[in-house]
């Protein structure tokens, strides 16, 4: 049993962060750290973190508000385990997650795989809304669109290797796995295993004119693409994101089904 590293930047959370390590706290597979960087929060975060008495979960404060990327970026630095997953500090993790998607990974040779979700207020009630995605997703098929949560992502640090993020305020994640999937096609767990808070502030709930711009800056500075290829990618990604809600936003009651 292999070491697990949870990467998760946290920002003002202090309201749901709780509910996050509780649901790492529960899970059956035990090998896990859980590095958690505050960027600078104004709330009560780090002492709820602080609360906890577990060796398992280590707390990093950023000196200056820096921005997921960089908070991710520290956690990533300390990490010690083979296998690199992502927790959003306000997100949550069903008990059996780690073990049945490492046991994936095991039996079939992935080393990098994201698996399906369902959406839920800020109270964690759910929105009766599944999300699911590609079943192998290459290299090119990850420019099309950032099909992975960050909360289902795990990949295999032995293989795709110790990987940095671009200093992006948004899209940070897309960033990382467009760097990942250079080292291993990314393949989906067809099970709900997270669930994705929607609450304020959220990248969905931004203008589709911001969301453009979002897109446009992380191939244009994450990327290092000319400004016609940016814009037109940025172009593309959306197309791609409403063929996603029409063909992987499933509408249904079910919150979790077994193998």
């Amino acid at each position: 049993m292999e070491k697990v590293s949870i990467i998760t930047p946290s920002y003002n959370c202090g309201k749901y962060i709780a509910e996050t390590i509780e649901s790492v706290q529960a899970q059956t597979y035990a090998n896990w750290e859980m590095i958690i960087v505050d960027d600078c929060s104004t709330d009560y975060t780090t002492q709820v973190v602080s609360n906890y008495e577990d060796d398992r979960i280590i707390l990093l404060k950023n000196e200056h508000n820096s921005g997921a990327a960089v908070s991710r970026n520290l956690a990533l630095s300390v990490s010690s385990g083979r296998w690199i997953a992502f927790l959003d500090s306000d997100d949550y993790w069903l008990p059996d997650k780690l073990e049945r998607q490492i046991s994936f990974m095991v039996e079939r040779n992935y080393a990098f795989t994201y698996t399906e979700y369902i959406m839920a207020d800020i109270c964690l009630v759910p929105a009766g809304v599944r999300v699911s995605g590609p079943r192998r997703i290459t290299r090119r098929r990850m420019y099309d669109f950032c099909w992975p949560a960050s909360m289902t992502v795990m990949y295999d640090m032995h293989v795709v290797g110790r990987l940095w993020i671009p200093d992006l305020r948004k899209h940070n994640d897309y960033a990382l796995w467009l760097d990942a999937v250079r080292y291993a096609d990314c393949h989906l767990y067809p099970h709900v295993l997270a669930i994705c808070r929607k609450r304020e502030g959220s990248i969905s709930s931004v203008s589709k004119l911001t969301l453009i711009r979002h897109h446009y800056l992380l191939y244009k500075n994450g990327e290092n693409r000319s400004r016609t290829a940016s814009a037109l990618l940025a172009a593309r990604n959306i197309l791609w994101g409403i063929y996603k809600k029409i063909w992987y936003y499933k509408k249904e009651g079910a919150l979790y089904d077994s193998v």
